[in-house]
């Protein structure tokens, strides 16, 4: 089949020379085209990935090309679709056929009435409409808010083309029709999550545009790492941090059993780690300038949960890291903005020394929620808060370690394997986070094109922070075809 793809390809560059021999003596402009008459015929999709790259079709999508056939198109001075006036090279426009590319800026549900749905084709001396349905660019999910809800939580799912969403179906074929709001602009929609949804896999949305999917991400326990009550096992140590009571020292950093607290919000979580513990807050927060403020570990100790090789019924080892993520929950209730990072790392060989120590180019994530590049392209601090639990996604290639390599474009990319290999390769095998409070530097190129330094220098901290549910994901992102044996194998 890709051979097929390929020969339709060298077919398309050989059209396009066809055609732009015409030019040669501006015969395009001969004045005699101007007057003869525009007729389409039929309208084909072309695209070269398709098992059918050059098919006859009765709609097409934004920043899709098509093939117009019939005749009286050489001299064509305007094309509008949907009345948006769209770019064509004339190299690519015989008598008997043009390209055109579809621009994602043309209008669709705000098109005039008169012009929707229409392909418009100018001469000097004629013109000639015709009637063909303009459809939005395929609908695509891409984050969801929360992936892990319980029964009765609202959950909200992002992306673009998503207009008027009517169905949503979970995992196990649940669907949910009812109380589904919508974004005018298609930017969103939500659902109530319903009761009964005990398998993990994708969300499927339907909607005006068509078919939308998520990565197999929710509802996903099935590479649990550490959820606080019982999946997985919470390590700490130290027998230095508790007195003579086995009471915890004043400025511990270890987060012990004893430090989790019941779900805040009382949605089902169970235990939960507070990343702050109340004991520190109640010694007055963590100061400025602080490394290694607090952390939480899973056991090691070869412990077999600790062997990702378990993963690999869900994940196969083989799959990029693009395509498999860390999730967790984090509920933060008051704005958080200014100071602190939560560092995670994938094995326990860090100082948790934050943002700018050496662990930058380590195996480790910098989650700093609060830090953005505003409207200017300045990094900038915009307060961070949560309604209530939310999901962060972070794909293991964001890691700094996997990152680097794949800004290497001569370097293997690496998989799930690679981590599972250094996981198990480490004397140290904790999966871990930590709070860390020191000062954070940004390099950025300002807008006079010269590098600069955005310095936000750390303070006291008593910001509440809230983890739960550490785990894999599949991470891999699938648009929907309109035509299903697109979506088949390719051999």
């Amino acid at each position: 089949m890709k051979s097929l793809k390929y020969i339709w390809l060298t077919a398309i560059v050989l059209l396009s020379a066809g055609f732009a021999s015409c030019d040669k003596d501006d015969e395009y402009f001969d004045d005699k085209y101007q007057g003869r008459k525009i007729v389409i015929e039929k309208v084909f999709l072309e695209d070269v990935e398709s098992s059918v790259p050059d098919r006859e079709v009765t709609f097409a999508r934004l920043g899709q090309m098509i093939r117009l056939e019939g005749h009286g198109f050489m001299g064509m001075k305007k094309v509008y679709i949907n009345g948006y006036e769209t770019y064509f090279n004339r190299a690519y426009v015989s008598d008997n056929s043009m390209l055109v590319t579809l621009n994602t800026k043309t209008p669709i549900t705000n098109a005039d009435e008169n012009v929707r749905n229409t392909i418009r084709l100018v001469k000097d001396r004629t013109e000639t409409i015709y009637e063909f349905e303009i459809r939005a660019a395929f609908p695509t999910i891409t984050s969801v808010s929360n992936t892990l809800p319980g029964a009765g939580q609202k959950v909200t799912v992002y992306g673009s083309s998503l207009h008027e969403t009517y169905l949503v179906t979970l995992p196990g074929g649940i669907e949910v029709t009812d109380n589904i709001e919508n974004d005018p602009d298609g930017e969103w929609y939500s659902f109530v999550m319903p009761s009964g949804v005990s398998q993990a896999g994708c969300i499927t949305s339907d909607g005006a545009n068509g078919k939308a999917q998520s990565p197999d991400f929710f509802n996903n326990r099935n590479c649990m790492i550490l959820d606080f009550d019982g999946n997985g096992v919470h390590g700490f140590w130290g027998s230095s941090n508790k007195d003579e009571n086995d009471n915890i020292k004043p400025g511990v950093s270890m987060i012990y059993d004893t430090d989790l607290v019941d779900d805040p919000l009382g949605t089902g979580y169970g235990k939960v780690c507070q990343l702050i513990p109340q004991r520190l807050l109640n010694e007055g927060g963590i100061s400025s300038a602080k490394p290694r403020a607090t952390e939480v570990w899973t056991t090691g100790n070869k412990h077999e949960t600790e062997d990702w090789t378990r993963m690999t019924p869900f994940i196969p080892a083989t799959t990029p890291l693009t395509e498999v993520a860390l999730q967790f929950e984090v509920y933060v209730p008051n704005p958080w903005s200014l100071t602190g990072q939560i560092v995670i790392t994938l094995v326990n060989n860090i100082s948790f020394s934050g943002y700018n120590g050496d662990e930058r180019n380590s195996n480790t994530f910098f989650y700093i929620p609060w830090l953005v590049t505003d409207n200017e392209g300045n990094p900038a601090s915009i307060p961070f808060f949560t309604e209530g639990w939310t999901t962060v996604t972070v794909p293991l290639s964001e890691f700094n370690n996997y990152k680097a390599i794949l800004e290497d474009k001569e370097a293997v990319a690496p998989t799930f394997q690679d981590v599972i290999t250094l996981r198990n390769d480490a004397s140290n095998q904790q999966f871990g986070m930590g709070f860390v409070n020191s000062d954070i530097e940004v390099t950025y190129t300002n807008d006079k094109g010269k590098e600069a330094v955005a310095k936000f220098p750390s303070a006291l901290s008593t910001q509440e922070i809230y983890i739960d549910n550490w785990r894999i994901v599949p991470y891999k992102f699938v648009t929907i075809s309109d035509y299903p044996e697109d979506e088949e194998t390719e051999e």
